[in-house]
């Protein structure tokens, strides 16, 4: 919580704020790395596993945190595209709803690559230059492992159950703040929500589709070249 708290008065802050400083402008033509860490926190709804369990039986998702590389291109003074990469993040499942306090049901793998398109706000040369952007993120889920717990509500007594995750597309926007503090480098902190909707198929023939609707907070340092 106080994570979200701090990205959020950095934006407040810097839409206040647009004074140039005595560093090189973000131009057209500019290309810039930003390297930092990326906490992705899925806001779970809806979605119960599909019968023979009882009603309300569902599962929640916890966040994860990983170190980002994000690659990008000053197309116009104003407006930049950008692509998010990383490593694969690592979300646990736990019960909820019927099962909640049930433990880890299982773990996955996702890895969400996205590409965005930017409008950074006042002059090249400003110090502090809030942006929005817009573009469509690849939610690639593997590595799914179930646990004992997910076998004993889906088929108590049965073979160990599994289950995937459908890979899914999905649109992702994004408010965040670019300040600097020297000639090439500067600091940024962006905000990014993702509407994604997935279904898990079990092994043993049951299903839940869920909204997982992430929110994503991402802060790092950009070197400008």
């Amino acid at each position: 919580m106080k994570s979200k708290i701090h990205a959020l008065k950095l934006l407040a802050l810097a839409a206040a704020l647009g004074a140039a400083g005595g560093v090189q402008a973000q131009a057209k033509g500019d290309w810039y790395v930003k390297a930092g860490a990326n906490r992705i926190e899925p806001k779970v709804s809806g979605g119960n596993i599909s019968a023979p369990v009882l009603p309300d039986t569902r599962a929640d998702v916890l966040p994860d945190t990983r170190p980002i590389v994000n690659i990008g291109y000053m197309l116009t003074d104003n407006i930049s595209a950008e692509i998010d990469l990383g490593v694969p993040y690592k979300h646990e499942l736990v019960g909820d709803g019927a099962i909640a306090g049930d433990g880890k049901l299982g773990s996955v793998e996702a890895l969400p690559p996205t590409a965005l398109v930017q409008y950074r706000f006042f002059e090249p040369a400003a110090k502090i230059r809030p942006y929005v952007g817009l573009g469509i993120t690849y939610a690639y889920f593997q590595k799914e492992t179930g646990s004992g717990a997910l076998t004993a509500i889906l088929d108590a007594g049965g073979p160990p159950s599994t289950f995937s995750l459908k890979s899914k597309w999905a649109a992702t926007a994004e408010v965040g703040v670019n300040v600097k503090f020297a000639e090439r480098w500067s600091a940024d902190v962006a905000v990014l929500k993702t509407k994604l909707k997935t279904t898990a198929t079990f092994s043993t023939g049951q299903y839940m589709s869920s909204k997982l609707d992430p929110l994503t907070y991402s802060v790092g340092v950009v070197y400008q070249f």
